[in-house]
């Protein structure tokens, strides 16, 4: 929860994660070199450990308490289980935000270049009329029979031999 902000994950789990969130913040609050080794030794990874008292226990300085927030979401449609958010409660604008811009960086990211997309997209279309000519040379692929897969041990006929 401390790398991703939010979590979806059934309503138990939540309800039992959130003592053990609410204790790292606690302990994050107080910022001394005893509390940073005991967050160490329960949450056992370093970069959480320092994302939780550089970005997150800062945030909640002035809160007494009530750090995460469960949002009730429904039932899975596989196993009826019910599911839940469990999120940073001064986290709520953010998070909501930065999964959109993700996914439009993905996209873009995925896509070659603009300028180059606009011209391999223009040269497909001044070659559609001579693609007459590239059918027979593609005819021959098709015509190929796959190779059938060979068996392992369970195939082998007695005429067969190692």
């Amino acid at each position: 929860m401390i790398e991703h902000q939010r979590i979806k994950t059934t309503l138990a789990k939540a309800k039992a994660v959130r003592p053990l969130a609410e204790r790292m913040v606690t302990l994050g609050k107080n910022g001394s070199i005893h509390a940073r080794r005991t967050a160490l030794a329960a949450l056992r990874q370093k970069n959480a450990v320092k994302k939780l008292f550089d970005d997150i226990a800062p945030r909640s300085a002035e809160r007494n308490g009530g750090y995460t927030r469960i949002v009730k979401l429904g039932q899975r449609k596989s196993d009826s289980a019910k599911m839940a958010f469990i999120e940073w409660v001064d986290m709520g604008e953010v998070v909501e935000e930065k999964p959109a811009e993700e996914k439009k960086t993905k996209k873009k990211a995925a896509e070659p270049k603009p300028g180059e997309t606009e011209g391999k997209r223009e040269e497909p279309r001044v070659e559609e009329p001579p693609t007459e000519e590239e059918k027979p040379a593609e005819t021959p692929t098709p015509a190929e029979e796959p190779k059938p897969k060979k068996r392992r041990w369970f195939g082998r006929t007695s005429g067969e031999e190692k």
